[in-house]
């Protein structure tokens, strides 16, 4: 068996799990392929891939071109960029890992109070030989909108709770009485974008969803709000949300997520001042890809032994 561990940035896959026990030969990748023809021509003769989330996408026509594919494992329970079924019509085996929703709710955190606080031009100051340059936002009486009250948004509405913050909430499906239960009030969409300080996004991305904060959502904002975005890029309108940004129309954006990913060099994002941009690191911690990748291990294990665990719908 030859296996293929993909997109390990870091290069922290070999050390966070035991893939001697595998009977296998093992090949780590650590850059990201350029276009789906290099992923097929890199991945050609490997029988069991491990994906990194989403960073490589396996639509049906690249599955197709993999001919000797048996097993794809993908960290997480769930993975859009897979068409499972078209792994399903091919003998391709696909199956999830555990996961925790802690650091992105963490690192959701980190985006807001580093914008709120200027961190960056802060901590640059203090490198270069300077002291202070700005004025920051506190966050004590804002108002703190989720777009999504899930697991992740939930948690983060907990957090602005404890920072005194009030929070309120909107989603397609969102009742008053769930939101009561986090302790949240539920509002309609036009009144999350027009109340809230700080805005977090954190919908799962879909049809129904693809584009859902556009440029009248991004103009009805505060002058003074700032958009934050963990979930998926593409939730957001991204060429409006640049021109918001460079008209100086919000605050500011902390992103950790983009349509176009890794985030090209000279996309028009990175030279905005109000834009505080992380490169998708919401998951990404020791602990969490620990998880991913002990479990992807016994994925494999498991299918060896010819009982597959974790399989994906």
């Amino acid at each position: 068996m030859k296996i293929a561990i993909l997109d390990d940035y870091q290069d922290v896959a070999s050390s966070l799990a035991d893939w001697g026990s595998l009977a296998a030969e093992v090949v780590v990748f650590t850059k990201a392929f350029g276009d789906a023809d290099e992923a097929v021509r890199s991945l050609a003769g490997f029988d069991v891939l491990v994906a990194m989330r989403e960073r490589t996408r396996f639509p049906a026509e690249v599955l197709e071109r993999l001919t000797g594919l048996r097993l794809l494992v993908s960290t997480g329970p769930a993975n859009g960029a897979i068409d499972v079924a078209a792994a399903r019509k091919h003998g391709i085996t696909v199956c999830g890992t555990g996961y925790e929703s802690h650091p992105t709710i963490e690192h959701t955190w980190a985006l807001i109070l580093g914008a709120a606080r200027n961190l960056p031009a802060e901590a640059e100051s203090m490198r270069s030989g300077g002291w202070q340059v700005s004025v920051g936002e506190g966050l004590y009486g804002k108002t703190l909108g989720v777009l999504g009250l899930g697991r992740v948004g939930a948690g983060v509405a907990r957090v602005g709770q404890a920072f005194g913050m009030s929070t309120i909430a909107w989603s397609q499906n969102l009742t008053p009485e769930t939101a009561a239960g986090h302790g949240v009030r539920a509002v309609t969409k036009a009144r999350l974008f027009t109340e809230s300080d700080v805005l977090s996004i954190h919908v799962v991305l879909s049809e129904r969803t693809r584009g859902l904060v556009a440029a009248a959502e991004l103009r009805s904002m505060k002058p003074t709000a700032v958009l934050v975005n963990t979930s998926r890029g593409p939730v957001v309108d991204e060429a409006a949300l640049i021109d918001v940004l460079r008209a100086g129309r919000i605050r500011g954006a902390a992103l950790d997520v983009f349509d176009t990913e890794p985030l090209p060099a000279d996309h028009r994002l990175r030279s905005l001042p109000n834009a505080l941009l992380t490169g998708h690191v919401g998951y990404v911690t020791r602990d969490l890809y620990t998880i991913f990748y002990q479990d992807a291990v016994e994925d494999i294990a498991a299918f060896q032994a010819g009982f597959p665990i974790r399989l994906m719908n």
